[in-house]
């Protein structure tokens, strides 16, 4: 009897596992064109920049925001 529900719970986990890698296999990431050199094209920003954005992003959002009157 104990056999039968360790094979029970054996082939459950085996239908789970084959479910899940079912569902994830369908997920991929995604493709992002080639960064190219071209004189037209815009450059990605280096570090420095994104750190200077999110710092001024950042400061924006900590500034004290005014409370409504409830009268």
């Amino acid at each position: 009897m104990r056999m039968l529900g360790l094979a029970g719970l054996l082939v459950a986990l085996v239908v789970v596992g084959l479910l899940a890698r079912k569902q994830l296999g369908g997920v991929a990431a995604p493709v992002l064109p080639a960064a190219s050199a071209g004189a037209g094209e815009a450059r990605a920003p280096n570090p420095q920049q994104i750190q200077q954005q999110f710092k001024q992003s950042l400061d924006a959002a900590m500034q004290a925001r005014p409370v409504p009157d409830d009268n």
